[in-house]
C-alpha cells in the first residue's frame, strides 16, 4: 500500500481554495482533502511519504485533449518507445492524461496508430495516461489545411469510423471534421450516439453550417480561431458560431503566437465557466529547441520556439507545454490560477465525461496532482499517486 501526505498547500478545488490544505493519497486515489486543522495524523500509515508544500499551489493534473507529440516523437509513429517518450515528456510538464492525436493521413496509417495506442493502453502506462485517441482529420477542409496534407483529405467516411469503433471500442474519444463536407452531419450524429466528441476544425463552415452541425451533436471546436472561417459582422462564420453558442466548447493554444491575448480573453469571457479548454497542439519538436522537423510528412522549421511549415510558413502545431499555457493564461490573459486550472483540467475532464474520476481534487478521485510554486513553476508531478521524476 503506497501512501502520500501533502501538507501546507494552497489546494485548488471546485468548491474554492483551501489556504492551509492537506491531502492524503492512498493506493493512487485521494483519501482525504481538507484544512490542516481537520486532519487526523493517525489516518496515514507510518510508511507514508510526507511532502511539505510550503504554501505552493496544489492543482489537479492537466488533461491535454489535443497533442501530437514531443521530445522528438510523434503519435503518427506510434510504438511502445515513442509513446513512452511523449507521455514522459509531457508528464514532466504537468500533463497527467492526454489524447493521442493523429494527423491527416491514409486510412492504413491511422489504423496502425489506433492499434499501437490500443495495445499500449492495455498495459500499465508508466507516465501520463493515454485516455484514448483524438482523430484530427482526414475529414477536414483543404481550404483550411494549416499544417496538414491537403492531398490526403477526404470527405467523411463513415465506414472507416464504424470499422475502427468495432475493432477498438472506446478508443476514439474525439474526432475533428469539417462539418460542411458531404457526409459530415451524418458522421456527427453517429459520433453523438456513441459518446464520441464531434469537433469542428480545419473548416470553412458558415455560421448556419455550424448551427446545423450542433443540432446533430457537434459540441466542440479545436484550436479556436486557427484554421477556420473567421468572424465577420455579416457572416459570423465558424468563429462567430463558437463564440455565441454555449453548446460548443472551444480549445485554445495559449502560447502568444497562435492567438492574441485579447482574443483569448474574449473566449474566456464568453465560455465561462466550463466552455474553454487549454491544449498544447504540441508537435515532436516540443522540448528540443529550434531546427528542422517533420509533422504529418511535411517539413517544419522551428525558429524562436515557433513551428511553421518550411514551405508556405503556416503554423505547424506548437512547442507548448501545459504548464506554459497555464502561466500564459495567468500572466498575459489575466485569469486567476483557479480559472486557468479549470481550463487545463476540469473542463477537459467534462468534455470526455470523466469528471467523476479526473480533472479536480476531491476525495475518491484519481491522485493526478501538481505542486506548483507561487511563481507557477512545477515542483512535483504525481500520476495516480506515483511521482514522475526526470
Amino acid at each position: 500500500m503506497s501512501e502520500l501526505v501533502i501538507s501546507g498547500a494552497k489546494i485548488v478545488t471546485e468548491q474554492g481554495i483551501i489556504e492551509q490544505g492537506i491531502l492524503h493519497v492512498k493506493d493512487g486515489f485521494i483519501a482525504f482533502v481538507g484544512d490542516m486543522s481537520q486532519w487526523d495524523p493517525s489516518a496515514a500509515g507510518s510508511t507514508a511519504r510526507s511532502v511539505d508544500a510550503h504554501g505552493s499551489w496544489l492543482l489537479p493534473g492537466f488533461i491535454d485533449v489535443h497533442v501530437h507529440g514531443g521530445y522528438g516523437a510523434d503519435f503518427m509513429d506510434a510504438n511502445p518507445e515513442t509513446l513512452d517518450i511523449i507521455t514522459r515528456y509531457h508528464a514532466l510538464h504537468g500533463t497527467t492524461s492526454m489524447l493521442a492525436t493523429t494527423m491527416t493521413a491514409t486510412r492504413e496509417a491511422i489504423d496502425r496508430v489506433l492499434g499501437e495506442v490500443d495495445r499500449y493502453k492495455s498495459q500499465e502506462m508508466p507516465y501520463a495516461q493515454l485516455l484514448g485517441v483524438h482523430l484530427e482529420g482526414p475529414f477536414i477542409s483543404p481550404k483550411w489545411a494549416g499544417a496538414q496534407d491537403p492531398n490526403l483529405m477526404v470527405p467523411p467516411q463513415l465506414s472507416w469510423i464504424e470499422d475502427w469503433h468495432e475493432r477498438y471500442p472506446q478508443l476514439m474519444k474525439q474526432l475533428t471534421l469539417a462539418p460542411e463536407r458531404e457526409g459530415g452531419l451524418e458522421m456527427i450524429a453517429w459520433l453523438r450516439d456513441r459518446g464520441i466528441v464531434a469537433a469542428c476544425g480545419h473548416t470553412d463552415a458558415t455560421y448556419a453550417d455550424i448551427q446545423s452541425a450542433v443540432r446533430e451533436g457537434l459540441s466542440h471546436a479545436v484550436h479556436t480561431y486557427n484554421a477556420m472561417k473567421p468572424l465577420h459582422h455579416r457572416e459570423p462564420g465558424t468563429v462567430g458560431a463558437i463564440l455565441t453558442d454555449e453548446r460548443i466548447s472551444g480549445e485554445v493554444i495559449a502560447d502568444g503566437h497562435h492567438v492574441h491575448p485579447a482574443a483569448i480573453r474574449l473566449l474566456a469571457m464568453v465560455k465561462q465557466p466550463h466552455g474553454l479548454l487549454l491544449i498544447t497542439d504540441a508537435m515532436s519538436a516540443a522540448g528540443l529547441g529550434d531546427g528542422q522537423y517533420e509533422l504529418g510528412g511535411q517539413a517544419v522549421t522551428v525558429q524562436s520556439g515557433v513551428a511553421r511549415l518550411t514551405e508556405g510558413g503556416a503554423l505547424a502545431g506548437s512547442t507548448l507545454t501545459m504548464i506554459e499555457a497555464l502561466r500564459f493564461m495567468v500572466r498575459e490573459v489575466g485569469v486567476s490560477v483557479e480559472d486557468a486550472s479549470r481550463f487545463a483540467s476540469g473542463n477537459p475532464a467534462r468534455l470526455l465525461r470523466l469528471e467523476t474520476s479526473h480533472g479536480s481534487i476531491a476525495q475518491g478521485k484519481q491522485a493526478d496532482l501538481l505542486l506548483v510554486s507561487p511563481e507557477l513553476e512545477l515542483e512535483h508531478v504525481w500520476v495516480r499517486g506515483k511521482e514522475i521524476t526526470a
